[in-house]
């Protein structure tokens, strides 16, 4: 019964699991952030192609 019941306090498992979870919607953050921006600089890009034509 006492290692259940340690096993039950042990937070480093939860911990390291939330932390995974956090870096893991960071990471989503970020794809989706960069994908905006890089579609907003490629049609900027195509802009002045058209432009200097």
């Amino acid at each position: 019964m006492r290692k259940l019941f340690a096993l039950i306090r042990e937070c480093r498992g939860a911990t390291a699991i939330e932390y995974g979870l956090i870096a893991a919607l960071i990471a989503v953050a970020a794809i989706v952030a960069m994908k905006g921006l890089g579609n907003g600089v490629k049609n900027t890009f195509n802009k002045v192609t058209s432009n200097l034509s």
